[in-house]
């Protein structure tokens, strides 16, 4: 099994031949997993603690092989509307229950969950299913800056 270290480790897409692991949200945000890569090689992925792997990411091996990282698509939820302030409080609604959000312009995607599709639903937001790759924000704190305040 080749095993994977990533600290602050991925790399950009350099044209470098690499096998695929293809995974799901969920899977790109455990710290540790096994996989088995689209050439079938298995895959010990080690994670630091809050990362997040994006469609595109180049992982090495601890033998020297390289890993490109690609979103396999999943069951979302979508919900467009056309109004700026009813966006902004379906967006609080889903950050106050801590759910992952895509965010687009005026449009937004969810992993499937029917209670929250009908809360987005009774709060204005046009709603419908479909499947898709899943990159929802990091937050604020995502990039590793730390959280400071002033006193």
């Amino acid at each position: 099994m080749q095993k994977i270290e990533v600290n602050h480790g991925q790399t950009t897409d350099r044209g470098l031949s690499a096998d695929t692991l293809v995974m799901r949200y969920e899977q790109r945000s455990k710290g540790r997993i096994k996989l088995r890569s689209e050439q079938g090689t298995e895959v010990g992925l080690f994670l630091e603690r809050g990362k997040v792997l994006r469609d595109g990411d180049v992982l090495e091996s601890t033998e020297g092989l390289f890993f490109r990282v690609k979103a396999r698509e999943e069951p979302l939820i979508r919900g467009v509307c056309d109004n700026w302030e009813l966006f902004a409080r379906c967006c609080y609604h889903l950050g106050n229950r801590h759910v992952p959000v895509q965010i687009g312009h005026k449009e937004l995607w969810i992993q499937a969950d029917h209670i929250l599709s009908d809360m987005l639903s009774q709060l204005g937001m046009d709603v419908s299913t479909c499947e898709a790759s899943f990159s929802p924000e990091q937050g604020a704190y995502a990039g590793g800056h730390g959280h400071h305040h002033e006193h």
